[in-house]
């Protein structure tokens, strides 16, 4: 006998491309078929980790202009779907850890984030949707993001 999926509560980690519409469009199909609450989350490095924590500059007002400028975009990718967007979250650290996290916290079941399916040393090194997979404490789905047609 096979168990019926019928999640409650569907994150979608974004990265703000044009590549996430079709995510986010696949994660509210599922939603839908579910009636399930769909959140939107994005997840920014911290500063410092792109510099190594070594500048002598204080660089919170520039984390908060990022902060500020992914959730506009972030407002507009939800405007962009006809399913109800239940929470937009502009989070501020490593993405797996932070999706994990907001997953436990909202008690979600299943995150949903977009792959290209990269393949040989992309993947050995590792990916958002690879990270993501491992430690998460609810199913997730990669949604294969294509190509457009005469990309390199």
């Amino acid at each position: 006998m096979t168990e019926a999926i019928n999640y409650k509560h569907i994150i979608v980690g974004v990265d703000l491309s044009e590549d996430c519409p079709p995510v986010i469009r696949r994660a509210a199909a599922i939603a839908q078929a579910c009636n399930a609450k769909l959140t939107l989350a994005h997840v920014l490095e911290p500063i410092a980790f792109a510099y190594g924590g070594d500048m002598p500059v204080d660089l919170t007002g520039v984390q908060e202009q990022q902060v500020q400028k992914a959730e506009a975009d972030l407002a507009l990718l939800a405007k962009s779907t006809n399913y109800p967007i239940l929470q937009q979250h502009v989070l501020v650290g490593q993405p797996a850890a932070e999706l994990h996290y907001l997953a436990e916290q909202e008690s979600a079941d299943l995150i949903v984030v977009g792959s290209h399916g990269r393949k040989g040393f992309a993947l050995l090194l590792g990916s958002t949707p690879n990270s993501v997979l491992h430690g998460a404490t609810c199913d997730v789905l990669a949604v294969l993001v294509k190509k457009q047609t005469g990309e390199a």
